[in-house]
């Protein structure tokens, strides 16, 4: 399982500020309306789209609201929940610098040349997809290229 940080998890982060946004715009949804709604109201100029339509933006705005406060609260469960999940160990193993170091000594010797490599005349050499005639001629079955780039011979 994939144990990622929460802090580093997009989806987490997601979940958190849109829940805020969602929050702040049902918020800012229920004042406004509720304010315009108690001002026109008190001074007798409240009209009947103040009144009624006011009310309905006043129920979608706590709608909102209460559910950016539910994805803020559940954004905080998850931190929570992560915290008390224990992280794996992590295991650190002492560096023993008395010890000679084997790995300089051994020095990688380059693998020979295909040009210099002895090859024996005597037995056709078969490439694989390559079939060895009864004449010494290989056909290439498969192969892409000359016999020259599947040998790797420079021809000029």
């Amino acid at each position: 399982m994939f144990n990622k940080s929460l802090t580093r998890s997009i989806p987490y982060w997601l979940l958190l500020a849109l829940s805020v946004a969602s929050a702040a715009v049902g918020g800012w949804l229920v004042w406004d309306n509720a304010t315009t709604m108690q001002t026109t109201l008190l001074d007798g100029t409240a009209t009947n789209v103040e009144v009624y339509v006011g009310q309905a933006w006043i129920t979608a705005g706590a709608a909102i609201l209460g559910a950016g406060v539910l994805g803020v609260l559940l954004a905080l469960v998850l931190a929570a929940a992560k915290s008390l999940i224990p992280a794996a160990p992590v295991v650190v193993e002492p560096i023993d610098w008395t010890a000679d170091d084997d790995a300089s000594d051994d020095a990688i010797e380059p693998a020979p040349d295909a040009a210099e490599a002895p090859t024996d005349d005597d037995e056709p050499a078969t490439e694989e997809g390559s079939v060895a005639t009864e004449d010494g001629s290989e056909d290439q079955n498969g192969s892409s290229g000359s016999i020259a780039t599947a040998r790797k011979i420079s021809v000029k």
